[in-house]
């Protein structure tokens, strides 16, 4: 139960949908697209993946908060989500990393949070209706009037979002996996001139980064809008496409750039946002999901064998729009949906999850030593 001195929330949907519930984290009012994640695990990850942006996040593991957050878990430098929903919250965290409650930390971003309602029903609400708008306040009360703020938002069909978390100057990225979460032998026989490797940041986590750096690869962090000129005057070995949140359709210029880029040759490796682009960059079409694949048990895989991935998308490739020359290497086994592909003579491959997220626990980290050995062979070719 809540305390007697907790503030009042309101969550409104964009069909009419009402729940009543307490506020934690910033009081205020929030706008976006509501979604539901099934991790058990991972909320902070979650609340600072950029690809969160524009959304309010549904959890449906009814704890929330028992660890607290800590600075080691942050996928990005702050809280991306436009608000969170949880069961149950816990305001007094009991872990050896904890340095804050999950409450404090998203009061001190801004970022307000409903507590106290039915998560089960809002999930099965999402999941017959499809994600749709919706909003939290705890200054607007009353459901028709918040309902005319939420019917006044943009759809995320159609919706470029990448500006907002993309880095806006150029950077390098050199710190690895901390070598006691290191798993991958790997990482150990790298050795020689480093692999350059220019990512184009549509929204990027940085345990992408760190992993592309445990790899022993140089990499060069560009922002979206950056022309392909600038991004080859770095000389890379390969090219990687960022997750990134939003319609990815939408991004006309990354899309672009990709077309431009692939023409050199260079290995390309895509992951959620960066997959979707670079099967847009060849001809595909994208189409937005009913509510999306968000969690860290979605089954994917071809043919022998399965991966447990962690996914964040809403959004994905139309297997009948891939042109003859390109191959799906992994589907969504939930769904069949399009989950990784290839291009049959060229070095150009991504799939439509998280390797660096680690779920399975490392079911897919194969996938950063494979672009390694593409970037090997294309330079000594």
């Amino acid at each position: 139960m809540p305390p007697s001195s907790a503030q009042s929330a309101l969550l409104v949907l964009a069909d009419g949908t009402s729940y009543k519930g307490w506020s934690f984290g910033a009081s205020g009012t929030a706008i976006g697209e509501v979604v539901f994640n099934t991790g058990i695990t991972g909320y902070q990850e979650v609340l600072t993946d950029p690809s969160y942006c524009g959304q309010i996040v549904t959890f449906t593991y009814p704890e929330l908060g028992n660890t607290g957050v800590n600075l080691e878990d942050e996928e990005s430098n702050r809280p991306q989500v436009r608000g969170a929903i949880a069961r149950n919250i816990s305001s007094r965290p009991s872990n050896w990393r904890s340095t804050q409650s999950l409450p404090d930390y998203l009061k001190q971003h801004n970022i307000p949070g409903i507590y106290g309602i039915d998560t089960r029903s809002l999930t099965r609400r999402l999941r017959s209706a499809g994600a749709m708008n919706g909003a939290i306040s705890t200054e607007i009360l009353d459901p028709a009037e918040l309902l005319k703020k939420v019917q006044e938002a943009p759809s995320m069909a159609g919706l470029n979002l990448v500006q907002e978390v993309s880095t806006q100057t150029v950077y390098e990225w050199s710190e690895p996996t901390e070598s006691s979460w290191e798993f991958s032998p790997g990482v150990e026989s790298n050795d020689g001139e480093p692999l350059t490797v220019v990512a184009i940041d549509f929204g990027i986590k940085r345990n992408i980064l760190r992993r592309l750096a445990a790899y022993g690869c140089r990499v060069i962090v560009v922002p979206a809008n950056t022309p392909p000129e600038e991004i080859l005057k770095h000389n890379p070995d390969g090219i990687f496409l960022s997750n990134g949140p939003g319609d990815p359709a939408a991004v006309t210029e990354g899309i672009e750039t990709t077309k431009a880029l692939l023409e050199s040759q260079k290995p390309v490796f895509g992951i959620c946002m960066g997959h979707q682009i670079l099967g847009l960059s060849m001809g595909a079409d994208t189409f937005k999901l009913k509510f999306g694949h968000r969690g860290l048990n979605q089954p994917a895989g071809l043919k022998q064998r399965v991966e447990i991935t962690s996914q964040n998308h809403g959004f994905a490739i139309d297997a009948d729009s891939l042109s003859s020359d390109v191959e799906i290497t992994h589907l969504n086994l939930n769904d069949l949906t399009v989950a990784g592909l290839r291009h049959k003579s060229l070095p150009f491959f991504s799939v439509q999850y998280h390797p660096e997220a680690s779920p399975g626990p490392h079911d897919a980290d194969y996938l950063f030593e494979q672009f390694v050995e593409q970037m090997r062979s294309h330079r000594q070719n």
